[in-house]
């Protein structure tokens, strides 16, 4: 797949949002859901960063990655709905977009077990986050559905970037990642 097909996609999935600019469209949740990662810089940069992350590793931390995400992120979500809220929320969603930066920036490979523990950790938060913002007269599980697939998306772009560039672009990657940890220096800071 090529990056351009991989632009397209995206702009695809966020052209249905702009038909939904103004409420009482009936959308039951799904464009919410699937909104809610992509309207948020840190859940973007958080989301993105995982898929590249994963596509610097070797083996089965290729797919746990983001699988162990999506999954613990739905269980956030679900604990959201019941209205969850864990201390210190959006500052661990800012710490998630440091660490996962510097993971890419760093190209780190720690050991599997750890790597999917951290990831589902930072999970967790973006997945209450997502919970806590139900919008009213929402499905929660069209909006489940919804955020769990922006997700998947966000996840699979930044794995195919790393996958499709030449190697001789790891340093741009690299680069991305150490940009995204700015952020999320900026964003603990702010």
């Amino acid at each position: 797949m090529t990056l351009k097909r991989i632009l397209g996609a995206l702009a695809l999935l966020l052209a249905p949002t702009l038909a939904f600019a103004h409420p009482g469209h009936g959308d039951n949740g799904l464009i919410a859901g699937i909104s809610h990662p992509l309207g948020g810089l840190d859940h973007l940069l958080a989301m993105l960063a995982v898929g590249l992350w994963a596509a610097q590793q070797q083996g089965a931390a290729r797919w746990a990655l983001p699988c162990a995400f999506v999954g613990t992120m739905l269980i956030g979500g679900l604990l959201g709905f019941e209205g969850l809220n864990l201390p210190g929320l959006e500052g661990a969603i800012a710490a998630s977009v440091l660490a996962l930066g510097l993971a890419v920036a760093l190209a780190v490979r720690p050991p599997l077990v750890m790597a999917v523990g951290a990831t589902a950790l930072f999970a967790l938060f973006h997945g209450v986050a997502h919970g806590l913002e139900l919008p009213d007269m929402s499905s929660p599980w069209t909006y489940a559905v919804g955020f769990v697939v922006a997700t998947a998306v966000l996840h699979a772009a930044g794995y195919a970037v790393v996958r499709v560039l030449p190697q001789a672009a790891a340093p741009l990657v690299r680069l991305a990642g150490a940009a995204s940890a700015a952020t999320g220096v900026w964003l603990l800071a702010g």
